[in-house]
């Protein structure tokens, strides 16, 4: 079985979630990116949509986004996001 993901999401002056994590799937420009640990190397645009991850205990965490990028390489995962008001998704 492959190990972890380690996942950091960061907005402009917080960070909204970092730890480790069975999946991350992110809304990209081009269509949902779902990411599991191995995945080739990617670096993608973000837009407007929910980033959910699932920790390893199972659970979901999810976080609305305006914008952003995704970078991912050797299980690191890396978004940048402009976080979207509750209203706004």
């Amino acid at each position: 079985m492959a190990g972890p993901l380690t996942v950091d999401i960061v907005g402009p002056d917080r960070t909204l979630w970092s730890g480790t994590a069975e999946r991350v799937i992110a809304p990209s420009v081009e269509g949902e990116i779902g990411l599991l640990a191995n995945h080739e190397p990617i670096l993608s645009l973000l837009r407007s949509g929910t980033v959910r991850v699932r920790g390893e205990s199972g659970d979901w965490s999810e976080f609305p986004i305006k914008s952003g990028f995704v970078s991912f390489d050797h299980n690191i995962v890396n978004i940048v996001a402009e976080p979207a008001e509750p209203d706004e998704d």
